[in-house]
């Protein structure tokens, strides 16, 4: 009988298998080796491929694509309920094949190389950042503790390391102060390294017409700008803009029941790391509002007096992840005048 959905459980070598017919039956359940998954599917007839969004899930959509079949990936939260009982490969393929058919079952876009590429620096430059953030703290920590407190500014540590390095206190050790020196080597490291993978992205952003128009939104940068055009692979996956914010969790959590609704804090759903790009960018915005008397410079500044300002900051990111749709989905410049209108 012929297979018309398969469900495909993902790993670094065993691969498992699992296809029912049109009817719902099972009629194949397989172990594969990564080496023969290839030549498994050449052999299928064109059918339905259900994935879970994990690690190389990417790869092997494209790959499968390329065979002929469709391929849908699915976020693993979404294929949990249809688990049953114990878990193995094998109940995980059925359960992947299981979700896939739902027909109101949410889908993740799938990725081109050039976009995982893209998506490989980001990721690589926010470790960066983090390893130093924490050196940051570290430095503060043991500067603290020799009565020596510097402004949470990086460029102020800077500064104070440097005095500190060049000075002849007392209350720091020859020990402490050779110590500070090494760290002020490895955050200079740090620095150079981070300036590097930004000067990266600014050349992907001023290479990609598209990145230059979501850049004319106020507060989209070549951060924001280059990972909105990651993230958004298949642009079909989202209805509209609406869509777009709720999957990155710019919208409030939904705890309603018995005809009362119970709205609460933001869904923090989606990818966090452009959540945060966004948030931030709005934050920048806000910090200048005052100064400006266009349309949504007013509209801001009078969100700001009545509202907190991380919830004025969370609704202008909601706002240009949905501007950042309409750019994404077609070929309009960004024209600030008709976003006034909707707000």
């Amino acid at each position: 009988m012929q297979i018309v959905r398969v469900g495909l459980d993902l790993a670094k070598y065993v691969f498992v298998v699992h296809g029912v017919d049109a009817h719902g039956k099972v009629v194949l359940r397989k172990t594969l080796r990564r080496t023969a998954v290839s030549n498994f599917f050449a052999n299928l007839p064109p059918c339905l491929i259900g994935m879970e969004a994990s690690n190389g899930a990417h790869y092997w959509a494209r790959v499968l694509s390329e065979l002929g079949h469709e391929v849908r990936l699915i976020s693993p939260q979404f294929v949990t309920p249809y688990v049953k009982s114990n878990k193995n490969d094998q109940k995980d393929a059925e359960a992947i094949c299981e979700a896939v058919g739902r027909p109101t079952m949410r889908f993740v876009p799938t990725k081109s190389v050039d976009q995982l590429g893209v998506q490989a620096i980001h990721r690589i430059r926010s470790r960066l950042v983090g390893s130093r953030t924490r050196l940051v703290n570290q430095i503060r920590g043991v500067l603290s503790e020799h009565g020596i407190v510097i402004a949470r500014n990086i460029a102020k540590l800077r500064e104070g390391l440097a005095e500190m390095i060049g000075s002849n206190e007392r209350n720091v050790s020859d020990l402490v102060r050779a110590l500070m020196g090494e760290l002020q080597v490895e955050l200079a490291e740090f620095d150079r390294r981070i300036a590097a993978w930004d000067r990266r992205i600014r050349e992907l952003y001023r290479g990609s017409e598209l990145c230059r128009r979501l850049g004319k939104i106020e507060g989209v940068g070549p951060l924001s700008a280059t990972a909105l055009m990651v993230a958004v692979g298949d642009r079909r996956c989202f209805k509209n803009g609406r869509q777009f914010a709720a999957w990155l969790g710019l919208v409030p959590k939904q705890r309603s029941s018995g005809g009362r609704e119970r709205l609460f804090g933001i869904s923090k759903r989606g990818d966090r790391y452009l959540r945060t790009l966004l948030i931030h960018g709005a934050r920048a915005v806000l910090c200048r509002v005052g100064v400006k008397q266009d349309p949504r410079s007013r509209w801001l500044g009078k969100l700001r007096e009545r509202r907190h300002p991380n919830v004025a900051a969370v609704a202008l990111a909601n706002k240009n992840a949905r501007i950042a749709w309409a750019l994404l989905s077609g070929n309009e410049p960004y024209d600030p005048t008709l976003t006034v209108g909707t707000a």
